[in-house]
């Protein structure tokens, strides 16, 4: 038996030979705690309205369109196939650029519209989206849309820059955007893992809902047929019964002098904590980053309107109270474009950057068109390669929503609010797998979940907890595995 001396002296021999090596032991012990130790800095690339379907349907290994047409199928409201297609619609008219009779199957828009061309604006609404999902039937994109058969549409993207970094870093092909609906409600989810809430909404702004089915209730006046028109409905609303907003609200606090709130229907402040408030709590540097900042801020634009389409609900933070004007939060972390490709190009970009788009760069249908936002994301991505600050960053290139655009893979049921359908996502880093496919189940707040693990935050809600976060994408030889998508 090993007497006491002889355990000291072993002990203290053994950190006598251990010690030379304790900061290497040290760097493998983080990186086994955490994957992206070797992260520094993390930039989300936040566009708008396209489908993963939409942008890469095409793209080789991923689970895109070769399945075979006859899978995807559209429904009539009466749940029987349509014969073909409903007419594409450019806002309430018919888009004579496209065939009458489209079959009824995706099919290629740039085989009659280039991608330098806007479309139409597709329906991208809370309860549409859900009818539109069909319980995971993904049958009713055509026939719940006021764009009629463009729901069915996706382009050949092999001439994107997106494709291009996709085929030399990571494309994630099961990445759904959070909550169903537009851009307003996700872009709530990527910063607090929560919708907006609302709980004394006038009467005008709720929903009505159909009994039956929890959908949205038709207009006596709605056409019988999806080849006829698109649906009436007799109040979408904007407000949920129970007092969740999931529609377009604009917030307590304008933007720009030139615009007024409306006290009766804005926004009023939200309370919940966000991913800025965790990280400003543990001290690590963030900001939000958009474009047409300054202009909005001093009246030089206005939002919604030509050239820019500055789209204020695009900039979540400001619906919070703890960022209302005048704070010391919105000075130091709500800040514009030119000081974020400032920052990256002296290598000063804080640790985790938010970057959204002016509207007229962001690939929304109707405001914009896919090849200048493809364009535009290319540029930011080549812009942040060329930073002193690359060698340790970790690029998320995602779209807020589907933006009505079809998509073939059914969500997976999380909780009343989402995920809806996939969106086109590249992770692009140094430290990214290359010429990767990543068939992980990731949605929105698996970016939260992201920043929450590398930077030790709690996290905000249950969607980012239990999300997973995107260390699969990373080549790592300590990466931790997590559950795949089964196919």
């Amino acid at each position: 038996m090993m007497n006491d001396s002889f355990l000291r002296a072993l002990a203290a021999s053994s950190v006598l030979l251990c010690a030379p090596s304790c900061a290497p032991c040290a760097a493998r012990a983080q990186e086994a705690a955490n994957p992206f130790a070797k992260i520094e800095h993390i930039v989300v690339i936040f566009t708008e309205n396209r489908s993963f379907d939409n942008v890469f349907g095409l793209f080789p290994g991923a689970d895109g369109l070769a399945l075979g047409a006859d899978r995807f199928a559209q429904v009539d409201f009466d749940g029987r196939p349509l014969p073909r297609l409903p007419r594409v619609r450019f806002e309430k008219h018919i888009d004579e650029r496209f065939p009458e009779a489209l079959p009824n199957a995706p099919f290629a828009i740039d085989a009659f519209v280039p991608n330098a061309e806007k479309t139409g604006d597709l329906t991208h609404d809370f309860y549409q989206e859900k009818e539109q999902i069909d319980g995971g039937k993904m049958d009713r994109f055509a026939a719940v849309s006021n764009a009629g058969g463009l729901a069915m549409g996706y382009y050949d993207g092999r001439n994107l820059q997106q494709w291009k970094l996709a085929e030399e870093f990571t494309l994630a092909d099961h990445f759904f955007h959070a909550a169903f609906g537009g851009s307003f409600i996700n872009h709530f989810f990527l910063i607090c893992g929560c919708a907006p809430v609302f709980p004394s909404a006038p009467q005008k702004l709720i929903a009505e809902l159909d009994e039956r089915t929890g959908l949205l209730a038709k207009a006596e006046n709605s056409p019988k047929s999806a080849l006829d028109g698109p649906p009436a409905w007799r109040k979408p609303g904007k407000v949920t019964p129970d007092g969740f907003a999931t529609g377009t609200l604009q917030p307590a606090y304008p933007i720009s002098p030139r615009d007024v709130a409306d006290p009766e229907t804005a926004l009023p402040p939200q309370a919940a904590p966000t991913i800025g408030d965790r990280l400003s709590e543990k001290g690590v540097s963030w900001a939000w980053y958009a474009g047409g900042w300054n202009d909005m801020q001093e009246g030089r634009i206005k939002q919604r309107e030509a050239p820019d389409y500055f789209q204020t609900h695009h900039q979540p933070f400001v619906y919070f109270a703890a960022f209302a004007p005048g704070t010391e939060a919105r000075k130091l972390h709500l800040k514009d474009a030119s000081e974020f490709f400032d920052a990256a190009a002296a290598g000063s970009l804080p640790a985790v950057s938010f970057y959204k788009p002016v509207g007229k760069f962001n690939q929304h249908p109707l405001y914009a068109d896919l090849k200048s936002g493809d364009e535009h994301v290319a540029d930011v991505v080549a812009r942040l390669r060329a930073s002193p600050n690359w060698k340790d960053m970790l690029i998320i290139v995602t779209a807020d929503e589907n933006g009505g655009a079809w998509d073939h893979v059914a969500p997976p049921a999380i909780d009343r609010f989402g995920p809806g359908a996939r969106v086109p996502t590249l992770i692009i880093s140094p430290l990214a797998k290359k010429s990767f496919v990543d068939h992980t189940v990731y949605d929105t707040t698996s970016i939260l979940k992201t920043i929450e693990t590398r930077f030790g935050l709690a996290p905000l809600t249950a969607r980012d907890a239990k999300a997973h976060d995107l260390r699969n994408a990373l080549e790592t030889e300590l990466r931790p595995q997590v559950e795949s998508a089964a196919k």
